[in-house]
Formats: structure tokens, sequence, C-alpha cells
């Protein structure tokens, strides 16, 4: 039997979500803003705005602009907003939602100005305790999953019943959900990643190869993982699908944001250039400065996010990037 689901934010991936969520067996209802995504989906089973490659929704998907009728029946609800307006428009929701939703985000970012994680975001906003929230993240590339090629991804709760009804809710024949109680090591994952995309990303744009994009993942992933750690997450979990996994997938395609904003850099553009030319800041860019103040806090040095943040401030070029990246001191890897 399934379940009725809501997703707020008819976005790509919040679309593409929706309709694994709809193969999977369940009732879902998408909720946007946007009067003629709304129209599409629910008319015409199309979201020409966001998703256009997928052609034909499935029939168990709708729409609504309704935020009361959203999720008054809700068993689930996915959370699916651009992570920086994330709190803003959760507020509007904190009095509908029913009292044993499971409340699951699949936003990967850090709140600029309270450097806060999503799922403390989410918490706040809608006043949930910590075993009704539950995060997703992994190796997901919108686009590749609307096209409903093999794909994994973490569902992580406190509750790991909670996890497993989440993952049970997602599971298709195409896509694949593991479980987990590391909440914290999950967001972190799913966050700082970009960080490292964006480093990669420029690195690739100024014409380096292999070794040099290797170079850059693998220390970015020591760095984020002693971060997660100090945090209190587990380490196993960067070793994952929504770590080292997602790191793979983010920093090896050109359908990532932050590797495209990154590749722009690398060839030589302005932050301001590139954000005009992706149309948008990817979610790394606010990212970086966060994940240094979170370096500064917990006592753990983050030369690649210092890096970048040098390179978002002061238009270091990617060479000059590299050679703070490492100093001049041998140390142990």
């Amino acid at each position: 039997m399934g379940k009725r689901i809501t997703v707020l934010g008819a976005g790509a991936w919040g679309t593409a979500f929706g309709q694994v969520l709809a193969d999977a067996g369940n009732a879902v209802t998408m909720w946007a803003k946007e009067p003629e995504i709304v129209e599409g989906i629910r008319d015409h089973h199309h979201n020409g705005v966001r998703l256009p490659s997928v052609e034909k929704l499935p029939e168990n998907m709708t729409a609504t602009g309704d935020r009361a009728e959203a999720v008054k029946d809700a068993d689930i609800i996915v959370v699916a907003i651009a992570a920086q307006f994330a709190r803003v428009a959760l507020v509007e929701f904190k009095d509908l939602i029913p009292g044993d939703a499971i409340v699951v985000s699949l936003m990967k970012g850090i709140e600029r100005g309270t450097s806060k994680r999503m799922d403390e975001v989410v918490r706040e906003a809608l006043d949930l305790p910590a075993d009704r929230f539950a995060a997703i993240s992994g190796p997901n590339l919108s686009k590749e999953i609307a096209d409903r090629q093999p794909a994994a991804t973490v569902v992580a709760c406190v509750n790991i019943d909670h996890a497993r009804t989440v993952a049970e809710a997602c599971t298709t024949s195409y896509f694949k959900a593991f479980v987990s109680t590391d909440v914290i090591g999950l967001e972190m994952c799913g966050s700082l990643k970009n960080v490292v995309a964006l480093a990669v990303g420029m690195a690739r744009g100024a014409g380096y190869g292999e070794n040099t994009a290797a170079m850059i993942e693998t220390r970015g992933l020591a760095e984020l993982t002693a971060l997660g750690q100090a945090a209190g997450a587990d380490p196993k979990t960067f070793a994952g699908l929504a770590g080292v996994g997602d790191l793979i997938a983010t920093c090896g395609s050109p359908l990532s944001r932050n590797y495209t904003f990154g590749s722009n850099l690398g060839k030589g553009l302005s932050v301001e250039e590139a954000t005009k030319v992706s149309n948008g800041v990817a979610e790394g860019v606010p990212t970086t400065d966060a994940v240094v103040a979170l370096g500064d806090e917990l006592g753990v040095p983050t030369p690649l996010a210092y890096a970048m943040s040098r390179v978002l401030s002061e238009g270091l070029s990617c060479k000059e990037m590299l050679a703070q990246l490492f100093g001049g001191d041998i140390t142990e890897e």
C-alpha cells in the first residue's frame, strides 16, 4: 500500500524525486509557487519549466499551489526548496503539517548568516522533533534519475525505523535507498562537497587533467571528514554514497552547477561573470565561507575551503589556489 507524499518545491530535483516516489507506488502531490508549473504537472503531467527532459510524468503525480491542501493528509512531506530560501518558505507550513508526518529534506547547503545545516533549519522552522526529520543525500544528479538511470541514495534519521519507512517509499527497480542514523554526517557531506566541486571545476576549466582533479577530490574529502568528525559525525559516512559517492558524481559532471561555476572561474571569468553565465550562484559559493568559519570554530584546518574563499573574494587564479592548498611543508597523509 503506497503512502500519501507531498513534495514542497517542483524544481528539477524535487520533480525527479517526485517521479521516483510515484514509480514506487505512492500518491504524490507536488507543491509549487509558480502557477504555470502547477498547471503543467496537474493538467499535462509535464514540468516544462524545471524538468523538460521528462515528456510525461506518472499519472499518480499531481500538483497544487495551495499550501494547506498540499500537506493536509500527507504521511511524508519532502522539502526540495533552494537551501537559502528554505526557512522563509517553511514557516508558512508550520501550522499546516499533520502531527505524525515525517519531514524529509532533499536540500544540500548551509544557511548564510547562521551557518546552520538544513536539518537545523527545517526543524527550527517547523518546530519539529528530531525523530520526525530525515535527510536524503547521495550521488543524485536529477537529470539522470529523471531518465530512470540506476542510482542509490542514503536516508538518515535518528529514528532508524522512520529512515526505513522513507527508504521503502522511494525504492524502485532503478533507485535504491540505504539507511543511516548519522544525520549530521549526511548533511555535512551534501553541503561541503560543493566546495570541492567548485575547486575541481576550476582546475578542469583551467585545463588541468585527471591527476589534479583526483588530488583535489581526495584532499578535499579528507578535509570534510575531519570537519565532520569534529562536529560529531561518523567518518564512515564520508567514505560512503553520501560522501565519496556524491563527490565523484558532482566533481565529474557538467550537469553539476558547482562544477560548471568553478569551470567558468578556471577559464578566467570573474565571480560576477560566472554568476551571470550560470544563471545564479552555485550553492558551493555561500558554503565556502561557512566551511572556513566551521573549521575555525571546531579547530580543524580547512586549507581547500580557505583557498577557495580567497578565489571567490580576491580573485586568486587556479594556479595560486593550488599553490596555497599545499603550502611548503611536508606533512603526513
